[in-house]
């Protein structure tokens, strides 16, 4: 394990947040971020609403801009979010989850517990000085973000799909 689970599962659901802007945009609905709320496994407020689907289809190019940052504006960036939410970090224990760092109120609205909590995982980035962990899809159609968590930091697409579509056409350039 590259970050703790809860720095891990902050990066991927900011990466997936990020990437469902790129067509076609996989969150157009209530149950589109349902289904996003369950796959991060968030707690807190979650109001269900157009509202706050369009407050966090609103979040997606700040986290793109972050998770596409170089180290220095990351930082810029991530003390900004936490001032604006005015996060203040406490361990907390709930759920299945063992000891690990809220830094704003359950009760804020999704959006901003998004905000934080990326801002949050990406202190770790930072401190590790593993922003080569993040990168851009190197699929030449796509923009999509990449979290690389492997060991060997060998991820270069962000989705199977990418992934499969260079593979194909890197065998008929060879079979050529």
């Amino acid at each position: 394990m590259v970050f703790t689970h809860d720095t891990e599962v902050a990066l991927q659901a900011a990466v997936t947040l990020a990437n469902s802007a790129e067509d076609p945009d996989t969150l157009t609905s209530v149950a589109d971020l349902d289904r996003l709320w369950d796959e991060f496994t968030y707690t807190g407020r979650h109001d269900r609403t157009r509202a706050e689907l369009d407050a966090v289809r609103a979040l997606r190019p700040r986290l793109r801009e972050l998770l596409t940052a170089d180290r220095d504006v990351a930082v810029a960036m991530v003390n900004q979010m936490l001032s604006e939410a005015r996060a203040v970090p406490q361990l907390v224990r709930h759920d299945t989850f063992d000891w690990h760092i809220h830094a704003i109120e359950l009760e804020e609205p999704l959006e901003r517990r998004i905000q934080v909590e990326t801002a949050m995982a990406m202190i770790d980035v930072i401190r590790a000085d593993e922003m080569s962990r993040l990168a851009v899809c190197a699929d030449d159609t796509c923009e999509g973000v990449v979290l690389d968590l492997s060991r060997n930091r060998s991820k270069r697409f962000c989705s199977t799909t990418c992934g499969n579509r260079n593979a194909v056409a890197a065998y008929r350039a060879r079979q050529k």
